[in-house]
């Protein structure tokens, strides 16, 4: 006799990260080749000294700061493993039978359906745009009695698409009062909207006690290797994720990073334009190639080839490049340091290749 395992855990996909190879540039997995800021690695380092003690469970400091920086009280900020962690406490707290269903764009952050079902909950998958857009009036089509939240990757992660704020509050006063709804604002430094159209999850939230925004400081911040995202969202749904929370996720040496990364946030900001110039080159030079390149406001560009895709990462690979393929949907190339984009570009718009994939 074997112990009793949930038996659909057998049909769950396991979560793909980006590959990794010691001879190869990396523009797999979204992160910024920015390290840490000198102050940050000196919160690191003292931090590790106290490795022996726990750390503290209610991430009292950090939960003050970004309070601070955010113009909202302590009540209204959770704090978490990484944001995908706390996508998962929002599906614990949200759904509670198999019947209860978790709505999001597809394709989208590949933890959402891993999650419900991981929660219990059943995904409901809504196709994108034919602009490799979240389908906003479909997805509001698609709320039911059964539905108990939506996820909403703005930018999108992996075609890097973003809707204004008009269109998100449209959206929003179609969701009804009780089902909650994510707006996954991972990618937000990077966005370059302008400013009459650029939306701001925590403000859009202030009169919508329904709407949690989640962010983290893995993208640009650079602290991926430490795992600390935030939620922002009205307290009585903050207080039910304070309830699911694991006790101590949140390690020290993370919330110590946090804290000396938000304070230096104004330096660490304004290495974003560095990227998002990089990005405009990056995508620039893959149109005049002849790719198909969907305007991106994250720290990646989108080149969906399609049934293309897993051959054209291979063949990348083969050049010295890792990417991101999504078998029959495209492939997500991080931007990277130059001379790595220079990489890239010089196989994706060899020719040949252009020719064989665009």
């Amino acid at each position: 006799m074997t112990a009793h395992i949930r038996p659909d855990l057998a049909t769950i996909p396991a979560y793909v990260p980006g590959r990794n190879h010691p001879d190869a540039v990396k523009l797999a997995s979204n992160e910024t080749t920015f390290g840490p800021l000198p102050s940050a690695a000196k919160a690191i380092a003292e931090s590790a000294e106290l490795a022996n003690r726990y750390p503290d469970n209610q991430v009292s400091e950090l939960r003050a700061a970004l309070a601070e920086f955010l113009g909202v009280t302590v009540a209204n900020v959770a704090v978490g493993c990484g944001s995908v962690a706390l996508c998962q406490e929002l599906v614990q707290i949200t759904c509670d039978a198999p019947t209860d269903e978790v709505v999001f764009a597809w394709r989208s952050f590949e933890a959402y359906p891993i999650v419900t079902q991981v929660g219990n909950a059943t995904a409901v998958r809504v196709p994108l745009t034919e602009d490799h857009l979240h389908d906003l009036d479909a997805m509001a089509d698609a709320v039911t009695e059964h539905t108990k939240l939506i996820f909403v990757c703005n930018p999108n992660n992996p075609s890097g698409t973003a809707h204004g704020r008009a269109e998100l509050e449209r959206f929003l006063d179609r969701v009804p009062a009780h089902v909650l709804v994510v707006l996954d604002e991972a990618y937000y430094e990077y966005m370059r909207l302008t400013p009459d159209t650029r939306p701001d999850g925590v403000e859009i939230g202030r009169t919508r006690p329904n709407v949690v925004v989640l962010r983290t400081f893995s993208k640009a911040y650079g602290l991926a290797g430490l795992r600390v995202g935030y939620a922002v969202g009205d307290p009585e749904v903050i207080a039910a994720l304070l309830k699911v929370h694991i006790p101590f996720s949140v390690n020290r040496i993370a919330q110590a990073a946090a804290i000396a990364s938000l304070q230096a946030r104004g330096e660490l900001l304004d290495r974003t334009d560095v990227l998002v110039a990089q990005r405009h080159q990056l995508r620039e030079a893959l149109l005049a190639a002849g790719y198909e390149v969907p305007p991106s406001e994250a720290n990646f560009v989108w080149l969906p080839l399609r049934a293309r895709s897993v051959e054209f990462a291979e063949a990348s690979a083969v050049a010295g490049v890792l990417v991101r393929p999504f078998a029959g949907d495209g492939v997500r190339v991080t931007v990277g340091d130059p001379h790595e984009n220079e990489q890239f570009l010089s196989f994706a718009t060899a020719p040949e290749n252009a020719a064989r994939f665009r």
